[in-house]
């Protein structure tokens, strides 16, 4: 039979503040890794329209407008998704 480590913690011991500051740890987490990707997207397809599509100006355009965007997007999802 397997042994239980000494540090185990059953859940009923957890306290309800120690879940809910874990949710919000792990929801910011989330939207910041969303945020990367959606960035990381953002930028690859700005540089193909700059380079492929010979649209420098309006990737440039895209990637500055999109950024701010973007930027704005997740600052107001988050202030008012934050409990």
């Amino acid at each position: 039979m397997a042994s239980v480590p000494s540090e185990y913690v059953p859940a009923a011991v957890v306290s309800p503040e120690e879940v809910r500051e874990h949710r919000r740890s792990y929801l910011g987490f989330e939207r910041m890794v969303a945020f990367s990707a959606l960035h990381i997207a953002l930028a690859l397809a700005c540089l193909a329209l700059a380079f492929i599509g010979h649209a420098p100006v309006v990737a440039f355009l895209l990637g500055v407008g999109g950024s701010l965007v973007t930027i704005a997007a997740f600052v107001i999802y988050g202030a008012s998704h934050d409990a």
